[in-house]
C-alpha cells in the first residue's frame, strides 16, 4: 500500500470519527508507528487532517456541515483554559463541607476536582485525570468509577459505575448546548452522563461560552432535568434567554471570558 492510498483511507477513517490514535491507525493500515506518524505528519502539512498529541483529528465540520465532532481531551484541554478556571472557582462555592458530589470526566470538571481536592467532601468520579490528581494530592474522601478505561474520552466506565454513590450534586460539562438539553456525540459520554444523573439531586454544567455554538449529534441531558450553568461572561443574549426560559439558573464567573 503506497502513501496515498494510507493517506486517503486514514482522511476517510476520520470522516466517521473525531480522532485516531496511532495505535489505531497501526492496526487498521498493518504498519509500523513509524510510518503512521510520518502519514500523520504528511496530512497535516497538506490541510486534510490535524496532528494532534497521540494521534490525528478530523478539521472541525469535515465530516458534517452541522454537526461537530468531540475534539480529543488533550487538545480540548488546553481551549478557553481561564475560563474554564473561573467557572470551576465559582463552582466550587456551591459545594459545603461534608457535601457527597460527582465530577464528571472533562477539562472544566478537572479544574473543579483540583479545587476539591484538600476539601471534606465525598466526591466520585469518572475522569482519569482527575483521579490520578487526586490520588497524589488530595485529601477528600475519593471514590472512583469501576469499569474499563477509555483512554478517549479519558474515562472509566461499566454500567454499574456508580450504584452505591448518592450524591447531592452532579457536576458535569457538555460538548455543545442547545434548545434539546445537552450535546455529545461520544456515545459512551451519553451514556455515562445518564446513568450519572439518576444518583443525583442536583444538575450542575460547567461550560464556557463557546459550548452554545457547538451542535453535536446526541442528546445526554435535556434543560429540563438542569438546575444550574455556570459559565463565563461570553455568553450571548440569545443562549441567556434560551436558558432562562427552560427554567435554568445562569451563573456567570467574570474575568474568565475566552
Amino acid at each position: 500500500m503506497n502513501d496515498l492510498v494510507r493517506h486517503r483511507q486514514i482522511i476517510e477513517l476520520l470522516r466517521d470519527r473525531p480522532f485516531a490514535s496511532v495505535r489505531e491507525l497501526q492496526e487498521h493500515l498493518g504498519v509500523s508507528a513509524a510510518t503512521i506518524r510520518r502519514d500523520i505528519d504528511k496530512i497535516d502539512q497538506s490541510g486534510g487532517a490535524r496532528k494532534v498529541y497521540g494521534g490525528i483529528s478530523a478539521l472541525d465540520g469535515a465530516a458534517s456541515q452541522t454537526t461537530a465532532f468531540a475534539r480529543p481531551y488533550d487538545e480540548n484541554r488546553d481551549l478557553a483554559v481561564d475560563a474554564k478556571r473561573q467557572i470551576a472557582e465559582l463552582a466550587s462555592t456551591m459545594v459545603q463541607d461534608g457535601d457527597a458530589v460527582i465530577v464528571n470526566g472533562g477539562s472544566t470538571c478537572y479544574h473543579l476536582g483540583v479545587k476539591l481536592a484538600e476539601r471534606n467532601v465525598r466526591l466520585f468520579t469518572n475522569s482519569m485525570p482527575l483521579a490520578a490528581y487526586l490520588g497524589e494530592h488530595g485529601k477528600c474522601n475519593l471514590t472512583i468509577a469501576g469499569g474499563e478505561l477509555h483512554r478517549e474520552p479519558r474515562v472509566i466506565y461499566s454500567p454499574s459505575q456508580s450504584a452505591d454513590f448518592y450524591a447531592s450534586k452532579f457536576f458535569l460539562g457538555a460538548q455543545g448546548i442547545g434548545p434539546d438539553g445537552l450535546l455529545e456525540s461520544h456515545p459512551l459520554m451519553v451514556r455515562s452522563i445518564q446513568e450519572l444523573s439518576r444518583q443525583a439531586d442536583q444538575v450542575i454544567v460547567l461550560a464556557d461560552s463557546r459550548k452554545f455554538s457547538i451542535q453535536a449529534r446526541n442528546v445526554s441531558l435535556p434543560l429540563s432535568r438542569v438546575g444550574t450553568v455556570i459559565t463565563d461572561d461570553g455568553l450571548s443574549d440569545q443562549a441567556a434567554k434560551m436558558l432562562e426560559g427552560a427554567g435554568v439558573t445562569v451563573l456567570m464567573a467574570t474575568g474568565g471570558s475566552a
